[in-house]
């Protein structure tokens, strides 16, 4: 049973959610720091959290049971996702379940500070009746620039369409059909957008890119009098930059609902004219609390009932049916890696996976994944969790570099097979897996035709194609006292001499002394011992 910590307050729905699947354990933990927070995390399996909670880097370190953290809202930036991914952390988002309610938020403040509602307000409850001051601005006729137009950004942009405002945006993702769609102009940067904007409303995470995306050079391209907003991420903006341009009259106006560090009680824009500022806001209503909750908790639950991967920040999203379609390639992908990584210890230079026949046509970056997996399992400290999240990055920290190829022809003698093509410190390597069923065969290594299935205890050797040499060898076992429960020998050439290369299939590990006597009969130029996993045993990332 698998035990999910909730780290922040969470709506009751979602927690029903998880308690009433019968599978997973539930603890709320909330307010943790320190070592209560990283003790907290290493005995889940699974967390829930919303922004309230920090989880860092130093938090991570060394967790090798948590498998998955959901963010009950968008913004993952209180979740060092970086370290998750080494750690081999599945981080999760849920980006539509406060959608409108942020887009309503960014909407309320624009509105709110156009017609000076709160200081409005507050003349009234000081006793006084100040109409002419507080005349406002509106909407309708005026310019809204929006920076990324993802759901949010979209949400905001058809709804003020409806307001009779004109819309123009930056987002280097958005199609061009999709903008024009919306009746938004699409602008190539920022900076050259923004002067033409009499509000401009940010809807971008907080990254090394967009932190302080607007500064004091942001805010001289503006019109004079343009009004911001900032309901997505706080940093964004520079606070110092908006202050100046608040004093020197350059902003009609800032109404803010997130800040650089929160919570914030503290700013130099507070009790400034023509600001209004609340204290993140933008998902606090009841049912975007709902509608994340239950995001969350689903999340977890499809991820640890049936391996599904969704909306995830970190790793590549795998629903359940193409979990089916590909879980064989994946198990076999996992057997070639390891394969490898005992057949040739040298160091790596390069690899290439080439796909050919039917799996060619799948998700070949996922079984990609699972190939990396093997390849760097039994190559790194047991405690790092090697899984598909983390695997490549593990690799790329090594300098390998893995690369996939389709190729356009059919597979001559099978239906689908992948090949992985290496360069080492020892040479060039190349061998070739295929699908027999459900099992995995290797069925070409180094220019030889062999076909021998990947499990179990197996011997790989090098040698001379002579007569008496496999006499010789299975001597070397007898005297070990180990069985051979299969053997297939391939050659490169087919003329007596010529190298070939032999696969034992053993019914218990090979000893190192029956290694090292096979390094010394004369004909054998190489031999080497790969252990993997019995024929119907699953990685445990996969099952």
């Amino acid at each position: 049973m698998a035990k999910i910590v909730v780290l922040d307050p969470l709506s009751e729905e979602g927690l029903t959610l998880l308690r009433s699947s019968g599978s997973i354990d539930v603890e709320i933990s909330t307010g943790l720091k320190g070592d209560d927070l990283r003790n907290a995390l290493l005995n889940a399996d699974g967390a829930i959290c919303r922004s309230g909670v920090k989880i860092t880097a130093d938090i991570l370190e060394g967790n090798t049971r948590l498998k998955a953290i959901a963010r009950a809202g968008v913004g993952v930036d209180n979740i060092d996702c970086k370290k998750a991914t080494e750690q081999g952390i599945v981080v999760m988002n849920t980006p539509g379940g406060n959608t409108l309610s942020t887009a309503e938020q960014a909407i309320t403040l624009m509105m709110a500070l156009s017609r000076n509602i709160y200081p409005a307000y507050k003349s009234l409850t000081e006793g006084r009746w100040d109409r002419k001051k507080f005349t406002g601005t509106q909407l309708a006729g005026k310019t809204l620039g929006i920076v990324g137009l993802g759901r949010i950004g979209q949400a905001v942009a058809v709804r003020m369409a409806a307001m009779d405002m004109k819309i123009i945006g930056y987002d280097p993702y958005i199609s061009p059909a999709r903008a024009k769609e919306l009746g938004i102009t699409i602008y190539a940067t920022v900076d050259e957008m923004l002067p033409y904007v009499d509000y401009l409303t940010v809807h971008t995470p907080l990254t090394d890119e967009t932190r302080n995306l607007i500064g004091m050079k942001q805010i001289e391209l503006l019109k004079p009098g343009a009004r911001l907003i900032n309901a997505a991420r706080g940093g964004i903006y520079n606070e110092e930059a908006l202050v100046e341009g608040l004093k020197s009259g350059k902003l009609g106006g800032v109404a803010l609902d997130v800040y650089p560090n929160e919570p914030c009680t503290d700013s130099p824009l507070f009790g400034m004219d023509h600001v209004l500022c609340s204290p993140h806001l933008g998902a606090s209503t009841q049912e975007a609390q709902e509608n994340v909750a239950l995001e969350a908790a689903q999340l977890l639950l499809d991820y640890f009932t049936t391996g599904t991967i969704r909306s995830s920040v970190n790793s590549s999203s795998l629903d359940p049916k193409v979990l089916v379609e590909v879980r064989s390639w994946l198990v076999a992908a996992y057997r070639l890696g390891l394969f490898i990584s005992q057949f040739d210890r040298a160091a790596m230079h390069g690899c290439k996976l080439i796909f050919r026949g039917e799996v060619a046509k799948k998700d070949i970056a996922l079984i990609s994944k699972a190939f990396a997996v093997g390849l760097t399992e039994r190559s790194v400290d047991p405690g790092t969790g090697v899984n598909i999240v983390n695997a490549e990055i593990l690799l790329k920290q090594r300098g390998v570099e893995l690369v996939e190829e389709r190729s356009s022809g059919d597979s001559k003698e099978f239906q689908s097979t992948i090949t992985v093509e290496a360069t080492t410190d020892a040479g060039k390597l190349e061998a070739t897996a295929a699908l027999f069923g459900d099992a995995v065969r290797l069925v070409r290594l180094n220019g030889c035709r062999v076909e021998t299935a990947l499990e179990g205890s197996l011997v790989v050797f090098t040698h001379k194609d002579l007569p008496g040499v496999i006499g010789q060898v299975g001597g070397v076992f007898g005297k070990c006292d180990v069985n051979i429960a299969g053997m297939t020998v391939g050659r490169a050439a087919a003329t007596s001499g010529s190298e070939a290369i032999g696969v034992l299939t053993l019914d218990a590990r090979a000893p190192a002394s029956a290694i090292t006597e096979l390094l010394a009969l004369p004909v054998v130029s190489k031999a080497v011992a790969v252990n993997l996993p019995a024929a119907d045993a699953l990685p445990a990332w996969l099952s």
